[in-house]
């Protein structure tokens, strides 16, 4: 045979170590001591875990933590083991459940209500948010403000910032208020801007009633978040803006579009402005008359008399079924 046999092993895929021992095997033992039983001199002794497990269970007792029983007894100038021999004894304990329970602050709050808001007409209830704009820098991003009403689905009021403050928050519904009136209720989720003092103050001033997400619950808030979802995915959308005021006058465009021209599929393929002003209803006679027209040059095109469909007479936020 050719070759050394480091490289006869390699093609075998046997390592050398293995091939030694399997041609120098050691004597086997009768009864083999495990090697979590075996003695060696750093070994804490039966008696040095005993003393521990003792420490342990009465600082338990007492309402203190493995740490605190370590220190105590390293005070005393013991010294029986390493801390974190302590910790590996105390978790071999059968008594766990003596040990001290920490207390938290999540089993003492009482689930959040689910948030309920009606409309039946425009101005009644307001839905607001807050999205981020994407500068061409890493950490710096515009935010995009942004008050829905929920019947209409009309932007009412919306500006454009550096930052997220409760201030800037009470600017833009003053002056929404100025021109729409003020609406029964204001829905956000739970943002710092959202839940401030400074916010509740001026809102309340107006007779406003205000009403925020639950936590965690991504389906509380689903106006304003589909506002935001609109202008995102549209094909204009730059994603990346250069300047505050670019942001700005995009927001400028896409308002106007959104409130006089988007085709919104959730009142009826109107707009939010015929929703909001009641023009719909003039349009719908429109369509309407083109649909019968239609139906009755097509009717083998249709099961039934097809009906013109109208927004919602009830709208609003976690309904009841």
């Amino acid at each position: 045979m050719l070759g050394s046999q480091r490289k006869a092993l390699a093609l075998a895929g046997l390592s050398r170590s293995t091939w030694h021992y399997r041609h120098h095997r050691r004597p086997a033992r009768a009864d083999p001591i495990p090697q979590s039983q075996r003695d060696y001199p750093s070994r804490l002794s039966r008696g040095e875990r005993e003393q521990i497990e003792e420490r342990i269970l009465d600082g338990w007792s007492k309402q203190v933590s493995v740490d605190h029983s370590f220190a105590a007894a390293w005070d005393e100038g013991v010294m029986l083991g390493s801390r974190r021999s302590w910790w590996r004894i105390a978790g071999e304990l059968k008594y766990q459940a003596l040990r001290p329970k920490i207390p938290t602050h999540a089993g003492h709050k009482s689930p959040r209500p689910v948030p309920v808001v009606t409309a039946t007409a425009p101005g009644q209830a307001w839905s607001w948010d807050i999205t981020d704009l994407f500068s061409p820098w890493r950490g710096i991003v515009f935010k995009a403000y942004k008050i829905t009403d929920i019947y209409s689905r009309q932007i009412v009021g919306w500006r454009v910032e550096e930052r997220e403050a409760d201030h800037l928050a009470v600017d833009m519904f003053a002056t929404a208020i100025a021109e729409h009136g003020a609406p029964e209720v204001v829905h956000a989720d739970s943002g710092a801007a959202m839940r401030s003092n400074t916010l509740r103050a001026a809102l309340t001033e107006h007779g406003v009633r205000l009403s925020h997400n639950r936590p965690y619950v991504s389906n509380d808030n689903p106006f304003s978040e589909a506002g935001f979802r609109t202008m995102k995915y549209r094909p204009s959308y730059p994603r990346i803006f250069q300047t505050l005021q670019a942001a700005r006058t995009y927001l400028t465009d896409y308002v106007k579009w959104y409130n006089t021209e988007h085709k919104h599929s959730g009142i009826a393929l109107f707009t939010p402005s015929q929703v909001a002003d009641g023009s719909w209803e003039q349009v719908w006679q429109i369509r309407d008359q083109a649909l019968q027209d239609y139906y009755e040059q097509h009717p083998h095109r249709f099961r039934i008399r097809p009906r013109t469909p109208i927004p919602a007479k009830l709208v609003g936020i976690n309904l009841p079924t």
